[in-house]
């Protein structure tokens, strides 16, 4: 593949990984989590995250009322912590319901080519 080749497939696995980083954070926050631990969290499951993504995500997912957050201030410095409501668990769940078919039906159309 050219330059130009991975430039287009670089823009579309981007796409692919920012719809995902929803679900993905949805399901590590069922244990509350920090915004630096979560893309930790993230990264070591293979969901590389940059941070000027997953903040405003999590702002807008506690906005729709899928995470709660709160302020730990007994550690040696302050910390957010999100987790993932009963909504916000509902919802990860039906998500990771149409991501398993979904994948089911690209796996179908790549052996309908061969």
């Amino acid at each position: 593949m050219g330059i130009e080749g991975d430039e287009v497939l670089n823009s579309h696995l981007q796409e692919i990984r920012r719809g995902s980083v929803v679900l993905a954070s949805l399901l590590a926050c069922r244990t509350p989590r920090y915004g630096y631990g979560l893309l930790t969290t993230l990264a070591d499951a293979g969901l590389l995250t940059e941070a000027n993504t997953l903040y405003p995500l999590l702002r807008r997912l506690e906005g729709q009322g899928l995470l709660t957050s709160a302020w730990r201030t007994g550690e040696s410095r302050p910390r957010k912590y999100y987790e993932t409501t009963p909504l916000g668990i509902e919802t990860a769940e039906r998500l990771h319901t149409e991501w398993l078919a979904l994948g089911a039906g690209y796996t179908e159309l790549r052996k309908a080519e061969h």
